[in-house]
């Protein structure tokens, strides 16, 4: 799905409203219907909602759907911010509730007391929309602050008013803060960073009917990694195909207490279908790896830590779990980079390494490797930025400069591309915030790519997989009981769940 920015949301209305032969006031009025069909669903005729309404257009969304609520049964008032200065469809609208009951609208023109709204209301977001440019002031912030100290269930109309499409608000900015935002179409980008997605709650997405052909036709930079673009990435066996056909992964890393993930690399990345899979790891490791997967192979470098990478042809490496960064280690690792042409997947200690001698290091990547950092270990890399927004900038930034793939580990994973593109992640939850969860996703990154996969399919392929396992998991046993093991042992679920019927 692509994500557009707060201009091009604009300009997709405008054109559906030509393309479809609409009036702006038609395209409101379908929007307003498309929420109260989802309020419809999940609400009793019993419920109360109380709709705060703006000025501009989003306002005019929440007065027709008041009046789609009192004309279904529901019990519904709408405060109007003003009545000055709306915009001509929200006239419209404050025109037809009337019709419909005038007690439902109420006026703010000045201070007001919210304690009277009962607790078993549904208070409803249509301040503001994606148009807002500036941070909240005057009666508006008063009303959403007030609204936020209230335990009612809420829920914002497009965007949570106080956010912006486009940008983060500031530490002390008024934001909406909602339990269900219902987004028009598709995702807004400031969704997916922590400093915003708090005020979001759970995000609906909810298709108005917005032009397709437009949507095709512009251009983003942006998108969601989710099931449909799983799906065209997913590459079914050939029923002809024998373990050479699906290449040979070589995991490296390991030390002296830390065996344990790279064992959980390389059975996640024989869980993604790799032909054959090696582990190379210090002798310290041998009996527990050969016990715990008989399937992969053992190559010995060292005695307690690694102290050599083996420059092998056709095989695709992933390196760095649970490698540690012991001098012997470093020189290894240090050498393979000065010597190996060929892109590989890099995590953990191999970054953490990289990171200590970083203006000599970084440039030995060879373009087309992926590196999967979580946010201390990007900001090692690559330097501190003042908030995740401007983070995830450097990282497509730092993609391009470099010709590598990063996958910015997080709550919404960022998967960032040398052409410049970047991905958000759908599919996860906050049960894999586990020890070795990070392991596993090298593991499966590496086994599709030695099975063909190129670089960019891999990695949105594995990012999202390695998520879905993870809430196939936690619907089975809870996030608080996800392990890492759990996201291995469901990955075939996984697969089942994109895979062609």
């Amino acid at each position: 799905m692509k994500i557009f920015s707060s201009t091009q949301i604009r300009e997709w209305d405008v054109f559906t409203i030509q393309e479809q032969g609409l009036s702006s006031h038609e395209l409101m009025e379908r929007a307003a219907r498309t929420c109260f069909e989802w309020m419809k669903k999940r609400f009793l005729r019993e419920d109360y909602f109380y709709i705060f309404c703006g000025t501009g257009n989003n306002g005019g969304d929440g007065l027709a759907l008041t009046r789609l609520l009192l004309a279904e049964g529901f019990c519904a008032k709408a405060f109007l911010l003003q009545e000055k200065e709306l915009t001509i469809d929200t006239q419209k609208n404050v025109v037809l509730l009337r019709k419909v009951s005038s007690e439902s609208l109420f006026i703010i023109e000045k201070e007001i007391s919210i304690i009277d709204i009962p607790k078993n209301a549904i208070v409803i977001d249509a301040l503001f929309g994606t148009g807002l440019n500036r941070a909240l002031n005057g009666l508006a912030k008063e009303i959403i602050e007030k609204i936020n100290l209230l335990p009612n269930k809420k829920i914002a109309i497009d965007i949570p008013s106080g956010l912006f499409p486009d940008k983060l608000p500031n530490a002390d900015d008024a934001c909406f803060s909602s339990d269900w935002t219902l987004s028009f179409q598709t995702y807004k980008r400031s969704f997916f960073y922590p400093e915003a997605a708090k005020y979001t709650g759970v995000i609906n997405v909810l298709d108005i009917g917005l032009s397709k052909d437009f949507s095709e036709s512009n251009e983003t930079t942006f998108f969601t990694l989710d099931e449909v673009t799983a799906r065209s990435l997913y590459k079914p066996r050939n029923p002809f195909g024998h373990k050479g056909t699906y290449g040979t992964a070589v995991l490296v890393g390991g030390s002296y207490g830390k065996i344990g993930a790279i064992i959980l690399s390389a059975k996640a990345a024989l869980r993604a279908g790799a032909g054959k899979v090696f582990i190379q790891a210090p002798h310290c490791g041998y009996t527990i790896a050969q016990t715990s997967i008989p399937e992969a192979m053992f190559i010995a470098a060292g005695e307690n830590f690694i102290d050599s990478i083996d420059i092998m042809e056709d095989v695709v490496r992933g390196i760095g779990p649970g490698l540690g960064t012991e001098p012997a280690s470093r020189i290894a690792l240090e050498s393979f980079l000065r010597n190996n042409h060929e892109p590989f997947v890099i995590d953990a200690d191999g970054l953490n390494i990289i990171a200590k001698n970083k203006e000599k290091l970084l440039p030995l990547i060879p373009e087309g490797s992926i590196i999967t950092p979580h946010p201390k270990e990007f900001e090692r890399l690559f330097g501190r930025t003042n908030n995740s927004l401007e983070r995830n900038e450097l990282a497509i930034a730092k993609s391009k400069e470099h010709k590598i793939y990063i996958i910015l580990k997080g709550h919404r994973t960022q998967i960032c591309t040398p052409e410049g593109a970047c991905y958000f992640n759908l599919s996860g939850n906050a049960g894999m915030a586990t020890a070795g969860s990070g392991d596993v996703l090298t593991g499966i990154i590496t086994g599709l790519l030695a099975q063909g996969y190129s670089a960019k399919e891999a990695t949105l392929l594995g990012v999202y997989l390695h998520g879905l396992s993870g809430d196939i998991a936690a619907k089975k046993n809870a996030q608080e009981a996800l392990i890492a093991s759990d996201i291995i042992d469901l990955l075939g679920q996984a697969f089942l769940r994109i895979s062609p019927e």
